[in-house]
């Protein structure tokens, strides 16, 4: 599979609704840091910990 900004091969490819798409390394990590800039990935990680289940604390 081919990253879908560039002609690179996929490093990474994530799939939702039967749509698949592919990212190399450098576009996936510059994804990622245009999410951390939103505020996405800490609203995500505040989710996930809410979610998590630690189990019980005898």
């Amino acid at each position: 599979m081919q990253c879908h900004y560039c002609s690179e091969d996929a490093d990474i490819a994530v799939e939702r609704g039967g749509v698949k798409v592919g990212l190399c390394q450098t576009h996936f990590r510059e994804r990622l840091d245009e999410l951390q800039e939103e505020g996405w990935l800490d609203d995500l990680k505040s989710e996930l910990e809410m979610d998590r289940f630690d189990g019980p604390t005898d």
